[in-house]
C-alpha cells in the first residue's frame, strides 16, 4: 500500500532490502555515534559533526546530515525522539525533532567498529604486499617507503590537536582528547619504526642486488 516514493515497493520491502545492503557510508555511521552519544537534532548534529570529525571526514552539505538520518531511521537505526515541552524562549518555533539512536543502532554501530579493527589489518597487509612487488627494482621499492614516510610525518605534524565537544562534560571530553592523542602518538612510533625496518631490509637487497652483477 505504501508505495511511490518508494519507487513501487513495500514498506515491508523496502526495509529488508536496507538490512541486507550493508551500510558502507563513514558519515552515516558517524552521525549514528554522535546520535549514540545523545539525542540531537539536525543542524546541531551539523555543528557536532564538524567539531568532531571535521578533521578526518568531510560533510559535501548541511543537508548531508539530513540525508544520513534519513537512511539511518530507514533501517531502523534512529528515530525520532518524544517531544520535548517547549521551553519559554522557544514558544511559537517550530519543533525541532531530536534523534536518538535505537538498541539495533547501538549494537550494530559496535558491531562496525569492531569490524574496522579488522579492516586496518587488512589493509596494512595489502599494503605490504602491494609493496613486494617492487622487490626486483629495491630502489623503487625504497622510493615507496621514503614517500610512505614523509606521509607519516606530515600527518603527525598537521594532525591538530584533539578537540573535544563542548556541549559534553569536561571529564568526557578531556579523556576522549587524551584517547586521540594516545592514539596518534603510538600509531605514529609503530609506522616509523617499520618504515626503519623495511628501509634495512630492501637497502640489504639492494646492496646483494649490485653485488651480484
Amino acid at each position: 500500500m505504501l508505495r511511490g516514493a518508494m519507487g513501487g515497493r513495500t514498506a515491508v520491502e523496502s526495509v529488508v532490502g536496507a538490512a541486507v545492503r550493508p551500510m558502507t557510508s563513514l558519515v552515516n555511521w558517524a552521525v549514528l555515534g554522535l546520535v549514540i552519544e545523545r539525542a540531537s537534532y539536525g543542524y546541531e548534529l551539523v555543528k557536532r559533526f564538524e567539531r568532531k570529525f571535521g578533521d578526518v571526514l568531510a560533510l559535501s552539505s548541511e543537508s548531508h546530515i539530513y540525508t544520513a538520518l534519513n537512511e539511518l531511521a530507514r533501517r531502523g537505526l534512529v528515530e525520532q525522539a518524544p517531544a520535548q515541552p517547549a521551553l519559554p524562549a522557544d514558544v511559537g518555533r517550530q519543533p525541532r525533532p531530536h534523534y536518538h539512536a535505537t538498541a539495533d543502532g547501538e549494537r550494530r554501530y559496535e558491531e562496525w567498529l569492531i569490524a574496522q579493527i579488522h579492516q586496518d589489518e587488512r589493509r596494512s597487509r595489502l599494503f605490504v604486499r602491494q609493496l613486494s612487488v617492487l622487490a626486483h627494482d629495491p630502489d623503487a621499492a625504497l622510493h615507496v617507503v621514503e614517500r610512505y614516510e614523509q606521509a607519516c610525518l606530515e600527518g603527525s605534524r598537521d594532525a591538530p590537536i584533539a578537540s573535544r565537544d563542548d556541549s559534553c562534560e569536561d571529564a568526557r571530553g578531556e579523556l576522549i582528547a587524551r584517547l586521540i592523542s594516545e592514539e596518534s602518538r603510538l600509531v605514529g612510533e609503530a609506522m616509523l619504526a617499520w618504515v626503519e625496518y623495511a628501509r634495512t631490509e630492501l637497502e640489504a637487497l639492494a646492496r646483494d642486488r649490485g653485488g651480484s652483477r
